[in-house]
């Protein structure tokens, strides 16, 4: 083929992509969705709690999104979610077809330093959550520690796997806001051999317990009163817990304020969902209506009761989008500050 011919035939290439991507952005998204198949990523491995509550939004999102288009479910476990994430971020096609399910900690990661994390997260388009976390620091009932003053006044012990693990970072956090004395032990595999160890009377507490989790897994302990909740933290106080104090109205300065919203945003993420950039607008606009009305689907929820998944505090795309660039608009002495206590420094 002589240059020339090829020159034509490169340029009849383009035209065809061009008249197809046209096309393709004349659809109405129910145009575009119909006989598709959407992927939804999982940032963890089969059988979690991610990936439990990530398949059970697939089977009712296809009824919500325009066009019912079927939805298979892919797990992209590694690195804490970082693998899916940068997949999100590099990889995915930016058409509206892939999305994916994350651990709360990805929006995140960049501000905190993580090498790993090469993605900006206030680029990528948020989808919404089904529900919000609450951190609690809790206690077992017989320990001489009887209130949260007693904790800043006193010793207290928590398990935690690793220096920086989450436990170990809320851990370090209370010490910085609220003056509290909790001193970390490491080597936990994970939560439940740290809470076989304060049944024991070996520690008195974990580093941090999510209110989710406590009553999905130990209900006991609450309506035998095994333990006291010292104090609670997150995007806003939890009306199950009227009496128990609330970290934030704790501090009193700026920063400090600044500095425990940075660090509870993960828990205001909850259970994030995560769309590539650069999407056409109006289909970003469908898959967050469709997930959010997905979250409000009776049919759901009573799916997520009878599986004890905790999804009463829904929170939109918009408003998820919102709260993450936030963050990262937080000033660089907090940030630095916020480094300083996920590194263990």
């Amino acid at each position: 083929m002589s240059s020339t011919a090829r020159e034509y035939a490169r340029a009849g290439l383009f035209a065809i992509a061009a008249l197809a991507a046209a096309d393709a952005s004349a659809q109405t998204p129910a145009e575009f969705y119909k006989g598709k198949t959407v992927t939804m990523l999982v940032s963890s491995s089969p059988g979690g709690g991610y990936d439990t509550l990530s398949r059970a939004i697939a089977r009712f999102l296809p009824k919500h999104l325009p066009g019912n288009p079927g939805v298979v479910v892919r797990n992209v476990p590694g690195a804490g979610g970082i693998v899916a994430m940068n997949q999100i971020a590099k990889v995915a096609p930016r058409d509206g077809l892939t999305f994916a399910g994350v651990q709360n900690n990805t929006p995140f990661e960049p501000l905190f330093g993580t090498k790993e994390a090469d993605y900006d997260p206030t680029r990528l388009n948020w989808l919404g959550t089904p529900s919000v976390e609450t951190g609690l620091l809790i206690i077992w009932g017989d320990s001489k520690i009887q209130t949260l003053a007693d904790a800043r006044k006193m010793e207290m012990t928590a398990g935690a796997s690793g220096a920086n693990s989450t436990p170990s970072f809320y851990a370090r956090l209370l010490n910085e806001l609220l003056g509290t004395k909790i001193k970390v032990i490491v080597g936990f595999p994970g939560q439940n051999e740290a809470y076989i160890a304060m049944e024991r009377g070996e520690i008195d507490s974990y580093g941090v317990t999510f209110w989710s989790s406590l009553t999905s897994t130990k209900q006991h302990w609450i309506r035998d009163k095994k333990i006291r909740i010292l104090v609670q933290y997150g995007p806003e106080k939890d009306a199950a817990l009227p009496d128990v104090p609330f970290g934030p109205d704790l501090v009193k300065s700026e920063d400090d304020k600044l500095l425990f919203e940075a660090a509870y945003a993960p828990l205001a993420a909850g259970r994030p969902f995560v769309a590539p950039p650069d999407l056409p607008a109006d289909r970003l606009a469908a898959l967050r209506q469709a997930m959010l009305d997905t979250f409000r689907d009776p049919e759901f929820l009573a799916e997520a009761e009878k599986l004890q998944l905790q999804v009463d505090r829904p929170t939109s795309g918009e408003k998820l989008q919102a709260q993450i660039s936030r963050v990262y608009q937080m000033p660089q002495r907090v940030v630095d500050r916020l480094r300083k206590i996920a590194q263990g420094n």
